[in-house]
């Protein structure tokens, strides 16, 4: 199985540190589950919905950046499928250095052949360009993502498409968590 991941959300939990950031930053009426719910559509989205200005989403952008990678852990489980998978690259919108910076902090580099970054100038998705190029290098099985954005190019593209803990329409696997995940890959044959 070869697999394309998208980072926040999917490998790595980082959900919650983003929503206690941008609750310092929005009406004190507006809940952590509304910030929640917009930023999983997508950041730009959130600031979009919030009314964010400029210098907010600086300033969500500086305190981010400050959190420790412990603050954005992996998924419970998720070490077992890239173990198993025969091949995981990732595609992500979050800068190259601060996702190796995450992936070395949890000794996990070392299960990615590649990645595309959000400074390595593809267009955002759900722009299929970045899901293109990594599958001509290595003619990927199936992406997995957290939201709609992240399976709609791999569906045109042609690739078999996971929602993790998401109900949306769309998908051809959906799982709340990555030991049912490991199962619908490799089922057990007794």
């Amino acid at each position: 199985m070869r697999i394309l991941w998208d980072f926040d959300g999917t490998l790595f939990d980082t959900y919650p540190a983003f929503t206690e950031v941008m609750k310092q930053l929005v009406p004190a009426n507006i809940t952590k589950e509304e910030i929640l719910k917009e930023l999983k559509v997508s950041f730009h989205h959130a600031t979009e919905v919030f009314h964010l200005s400029e210098e907010q989403i600086k300033t969500f952008r500086e305190k981010d950046n400050a959190l420790s990678p412990d603050d954005k852990p992996p998924f419970q489980g998720i070490k077992t499928i890239l173990e198993k998978a025969d091949l995981n690259v990732i595609m992500t919108h979050k800068p190259r250095a601060e996702v190796i910076e995450i992936l070395k902090h949890f000794d996990m580099e070392h299960y990615f052949t590649d990645l595309v970054a959000g400074d390595d100038g593809f267009p955002r998705k759900p722009d299929p360009a970045s899901y293109h190029h990594l599958n001509d290098h290595y003619s990927l099985d199936l992406a997995v993502g957290d939201r709609l954005l992240d399976i709609l190019p791999a569906k045109e593209v042609g690739m078999k498409t996971c929602l993790f803990q998401n109900a949306s329409p769309g998908a051809d696997i959906y799982v709340t968590n990555y030991e049912d995940l490991y199962e619908k890959l490799w089922p057990t044959h007794y």
